[in-house]
């Protein structure tokens, strides 16, 4: 199979266990083949865990979760030196945290008070971590899939502008429709069940999908053409949130600050992962106002204005698309 045709699988392995969340499932596909980390966003209950746990179960990947609380130290993630002594050795060795795997799910990551944070920095941002002075690399597939609840205040530590900037998307997971409600009541049923039966042998279960193929559609990705109108639209998407004066009054007393020139970065890595995804070896103006919501997300801050009127970073990217003109 090629890259594409097993990136494919993937997909549709994994919405077999997300029901109404095509998305989101699309959205964590595009941060693994853009290499980027990604920051889930949603209420309790809507399969924010799940749809992570569904790529690592699918993937020939060391999966790893770390369940963030304000208790939690930066030894508890990034792992620590012990000193071992017996049979002649005598010595300090590092024992590495669960940092140290291809998909890491930092769950309720606001949970975490700053110094652990900031231990998670260095990895997502450097692709290593350093303890005692020694810098220990990441595996060559690595990402960060964080989770936090939006509503919970009490014992949350909101993460700072500096860090949010470093997640290369935001992504929101909504309440899914009433009809797939219904599939999800029907697909746990059938899980329970399942797992009631005598274990079968894994030989019925699919092989899972190679890293390889993640590296091979990351090759193909780097290949994909982005014209010059194109990159003059990604620019212009992201200057138009630093100088919204220029498009309209209404937009101006919306924004805050606008997006850093990680959003441009972003905007181009991420329209190439959806276009490859389409089956397309061109970025179309479509492909960046798929993934535009979630590449400003977490990079807009409104005015008070705006917050008081009730608007969202969503409803404002809505009206910087409407406003850019088009390549």
């Amino acid at each position: 199979m090629s890259a594409y045709d097993q990136i494919i699988e993937l997909k549709t392995r994994m919405g077999q266990s997300i029901i109404g969340q095509t998305e989101v499932v699309e959205r964590l596909l595009i941060g693994l083949l853009a290499n980027g980390n990604l920051l889930i966003e949603g209420l309790p209950g809507l399969a924010k865990t799940r749809a992570v746990k569904a790529m690592a179960n699918n993937l020939d990947a060391q999966f790893s979760r770390i369940q963030f609380t304000p208790d939690l130290l930066p030894s508890d993630v990034t792992g620590t030196e012990v000193y071992v002594q017996g049979a002649g050795i005598s010595e300090f060795r590092f024992e590495p945290g669960p940092i140290f795997a291809n998909i890491v799910l930092a769950d309720e990551i606001n949970r975490a008070p700053a110094k652990v944070q900031a231990a998670l920095l260095e990895a997502m941002e450097e692709r290593q971590v350093t303890v005692s002075g020694t810098t220990h690399k990441m595996e060559p597939l690595f990402i960060v899939m964080a989770t936090q609840n939006p509503i919970e205040q009490e014992g949350t530590y909101p993460l700072p502008e500096a860090q949010m900037d470093r997640f290369l998307m935001h992504v929101n997971i909504l309440y899914p429709p009433v009809e797939d409600e219904v599939k999800v009541i029907r697909l746990v049923r059938d899980e329970e069940r399942f797992a009631c039966q005598p274990k079968k042998s894994d030989a019925t279960k699919p092989a899972p999908i190679l890293q390889q193929a993640v590296f091979d559609a990351r090759t193909e990705i780097s290949g994909i053409h982005v014209a010059e109108a194109m990159e003059r639209y990604f620019a212009d998407l992201v200057y138009a949130t630093r100088t919204p004066a220029a498009l309209s009054d209404e937009l101006a007393s919306w924004i805050e600050v606008g997006a850093s020139p990680r959003a441009s970065i972003a905007l181009d890595k991420c329209s190439r992962a959806h276009a490859w995804l389409a089956g397309r070896d061109y970025v179309d103006p479509l492909d960046a106002r798929a993934i535009a919501h979630d590449v400003f997300r977490h990079r807009i801050t409104l005015s008070y204005e705006a917050q008081g009127a009730g608007l969202s970073q969503d409803e404002v990217t809505d009206e910087i698309i409407k406003l850019v003109a088009l390549p």
